[in-house]
């Protein structure tokens, strides 16, 4: 007799048709690990609602958080990178700016102007990653120099927000230059009273880092934020030696005295009208 007999059922095959979901509404969280809703976390100044890791936010929308509704007008838009050196490679220099303003819609890797602040007339600038991923060449050096200049004159403090991965090697010496002229002009504006307050994003590195991100009257960081002159890979070759935990991340560097106060994304604008409201006369 067979164990199963005639008894045995058969099952028919059951299709269940997967309902169609759109690509690009979710998105894992580094940090956590979850699958966060992208709409949820834009929504929430491109914060992990999970755990707060800081995403990326947007120029724009960086712009906006840190200035009041409708009063930002940029300044000195009008200055363009050029190939000053003729570089070539894989692309020139001039295809890769063309790469990167049609895919960003910016011209450049800063925009900076004027606006208010609760009220309060300040000068503001946002660098932006996305774009050649924030390096620092002469256009971007000129526009930060004309936004502290004009500040200076105008009587304005001055806020801005730093992200960068160094040099723009396309324009050599002439990217190296920027240093010593955004510091020249941070000094002057040093010595007509007026504040500096640089926020330094991730990642602020190099020559950003090596200049103006640091010559602030308070230095500021977003949590977590990468903060260094070399990245931590090239100094671990270099000496030969494990670094610590956290080394080059915001918290680590104000435990060691290096910036002043690290502040979610969430809290940033109305600390920001606190440090003013202290800072200035008026």
């Amino acid at each position: 007799m067979a164990l199963f007999g005639s008894n045995k059922k058969n099952y028919s095959t059951i299709t269940v048709k997967k309902r169609d979901v759109p690509d690009g509404l979710w998105m894992k969280c580094p940090s956590c690990g979850e699958i966060v809703y992208k709409e949820e976390v834009a929504a929430n100044l491109e914060v992990c609602t999970k755990c707060d890791h800081h995403f990326t936010l947007p120029r724009q929308a960086r712009l906006d958080l840190l200035s009041d509704k409708g009063s930002f007008q940029e300044w000195a838009g009008n200055i363009k990178s050029v190939d000053t050196l003729g570089f070539t490679g894989k692309l020139s220099y001039i295809d890769k700016l063309e790469a990167n303003q049609k895919k960003s819609g910016w011209d450049d890797a800063v925009t900076v102007g004027g606006c208010t602040l609760s009220g309060r007339e300040i000068g503001l600038g946002v660098m932006d990653f996305s774009f050649l991923g924030a390096s620092m060449g002469s256009v971007v050096g000129e526009r930060i120099t004309y936004l502290i200049e004009r500040c200076t004159k105008e009587g304005r403090p001055v806020l801005l927000s730093c992200a960068s991965g160094g040099a723009r090697m396309y324009e050599g010496l002439l990217s190296l230059m920027q240093m010593a002229k955004t510091s020249a002009a941070l000094s002057r504006h040093a010595a007509a009273g007026l504040p500096f307050i640089p926020i330094l994003t991730h990642p602020t590195m190099a020559g950003v880092m090596a200049s103006f991100a640091t010559l602030g009257d308070l230095i500021v960081a977003e949590p977590e934020a990468l903060i260094g002159f070399a990245g931590p890979r090239v100094i671990k070759e270099t000496i030969q030696q494990d670094l610590p935990e956290g080394f080059q991340r915001s918290e680590f560097l104000q435990d060691h005295g290096l910036i002043d106060m690290v502040v979610p994304r969430k809290e940033l604008r109305d600390r920001m009208i606190l440090v003013f409201d202290y800072l200035c006369d008026n």
